[in-house]
């Protein structure tokens, strides 16, 4: 009771003095920082856009949910195993609602970018600069960020919120727009960022007219529009600016990064092995670090594993081609191949899941994206950038267009057979045994499955397969690769905490089937 008595008569002394000074107190801190007496300087403009460019490597985005729902939703992955937890397990075989954490992580990734870049380019024509080259460059940026957010939005949820104006209150949320006015959007956002960006960055990471060029033009294939798309390529090339590297391996070493094949690359660096679990870009103690090699790394996780598809569609002497494509021992490691701690045995593998390689059942694991050519921790997220863009994407997005904008057989093998060339790679040119290039059908596999071998596991084939789809060209390479797909499976569900929370989203605006 004595004790009571003292807190009570505590509180009663607290509030009385707290009464007295009332006249006294500050009730507004002059030293806080506020978006109207932020944004005044041109050291205030580059920040934000460095705080926009942040967003990309939380954990939401590209340091482990990103990556996720891209390979889950295509065809070059398979499970690992048990241990693949069950949100992403749902996302691979279909069963995922809209509570599913994954993709959910992704959603308020990108609308927290969105909502950076927003704040960048509303503020930005009010901040004092000497140099209108920089602003026009930094509001380009953003804008490119802002298109790449929605565009990874659209093709996943179709019709999404479209803020183009920063929001401040739960008031100013708005409802779906049409997937039209996003796409219209993302287009005009581009096309701003083109004339906005420089050839190169002086810093690398940052986005260039190049990286929004080839972004608009697979936009525009997303649209069936493969004569502007083709327009945009051709410019990328001609630029002179990026070029195939020899030994196509480079593309995925920490060694190599920011090489001639980049157009578009996302930093991370490497922390000793720590992962601070940026989620929703919450407070960092560290450098960037990725959760990629740890996810995939068959001695670690292994948590997916290349699909069975995807081995197969590698040329082969084992099935009757010239020769053994060299990008598959580029992209994976069987037993007996050399990683940093010697010769791969059966049991270094931490995958139950068996693939059939040359008829037999075998343990096959990612090597793209993972450290086991120098690290073999068992827990070890790294700093290998994630090649979001490269030269090799460019090429092939040529061939595809000028293949359907009925160029003649001769260009889109040049373009294509560049690819091939590679020094590392010197595979033989099409057309091949399996690979006839006689007709448009015929030219539109080979594109396909070049493609296919050259990007596997770098996030691309899903959407590839969303617009192949959608645009009646599966049956052209043997039908469509989701066993599971029917028309639910095109988008995915919007997540129910915005339905729960967004006043101008209801039930009603779900997604087909969900």
């Amino acid at each position: 009771m004595k004790t009571l008595y003292i807190k009570i008569l505590f509180l009663l002394v607290l509030v009385s003095s707290l009464s007295s000074c009332e006249e006294d107190l500050e009730l507004e801190n002059p030293n806080s920082v506020t978006v109207e007496s932020y944004y005044k300087t041109e050291q205030d403009l580059t920040k934000a856009v460095n705080a926009t460019y942040a967003v990309i490597q939380d954990a939401t985005m590209l340091a482990r949910e990103w990556f996720f729902l891209h390979d889950t939703r295509g065809d070059d992955m398979a499970t690992g195993g048990g241990q693949l937890e069950a949100a992403r397990a749902q996302l691979l075989n279909g069963t995922n609602d809209p509570v599913n954490s994954v993709a959910n992580s992704v959603w308020t990734g990108c609308f927290a970018m969105i909502h950076r870049a927003n704040v960048v380019i509303n503020k930005a024509p009010g901040v004092e600069m000497n140099d209108e080259t920089l602003r026009n460059r930094l509001v380009g940026e953003a804008k490119f960020l802002r298109a790449w957010a929605y565009f990874e939005l659209v093709t996943f949820w179709g019709g999404v919120p479209l803020y183009e104006e920063y929001v401040t209150s739960l008031e100013g949320t708005l409802p779906r727009a049409s997937t039209d006015e996003v796409y219209v959007s993302i287009i005009a956002n581009l096309t701003d960022a083109i004339g906005a960006l420089p050839l190169s960055a002086t810093d690398k990471g940052r986005a260039t007219k190049g990286a929004a060029q080839t972004l608009l033009a697979k936009v525009y294939m997303q649209r069936a529009d493969y004569a502007s798309a083709k327009a945009l390529v051709k410019d990328v090339i001609d630029s002179g600016i990026f070029s195939l590297v020899d030994n196509y391996n480079d593309n995925f070493l920490e060694e190599t990064e920011f090489n001639s094949e980049s157009v578009f690359e996302v930093a991370f660096l490497d922390e000793g092995g720590s992962f601070n679990w940026w989620y929703n870009n919450g407070d960092r103690t560290g450098n960037e670090t990725t959760l990629h090699n740890q996810e995939v790394n068959p001695t670690s996780w292994g948590n997916l594993i290349p699909s069975q598809s995807l081995l197969e569609e590698f040329e082969s002497t084992d099935i009757g081609d010239v020769k053994t494509d060299p990008r598959y021992k580029d992209s994976f490691y069987e037993v007996g191949d050399t990683y940093a701690d010697g010769v791969l045995v059966e049991g270094n593998f931490n995958v139950a899941s068996s693939v059939i390689r040359g008829g037999v059942a075998k343990k096959v694991g990612w090597r793209k994206h993972t450290l086991l050519y120098k690290n073999a921790a068992s827990y070890y997220p790294g700093g290998i950038n994630e090649r979001v863009i490269r030269y090799a994407e460019v090429l092939l997005i040529m061939a595809e267009c000028q293949n359907e904008t009925d160029e003649s057989e001769t260009n889109v093998l040049t373009t294509l057979n560049q690819l091939r060339d590679r020094v590392s790679v010197s595979m033989p040119n099409y057309p091949t045994v399996n690979y006839p290039t006689g007709t448009k059908a015929e030219r539109f596999a080979a594109i396909v499955h070049e493609k296919r071998i050259e990007l596997n596991g770098e996030e691309i084939r899903n959407r590839d397969i969303l617009r192949w789809r959608a645009q009646g060209k599966l049956d052209l390479i043997g039908g469509d690769p989701i066993s599971f797909y029917s028309e639910k499976f095109a988008l995915l569900p919007i997540p129910q905490d915005e339905i729960d929370n967004n006043a101008k989203i209801s039930q009603s605006d779900q997604n087909t089937g969900y």
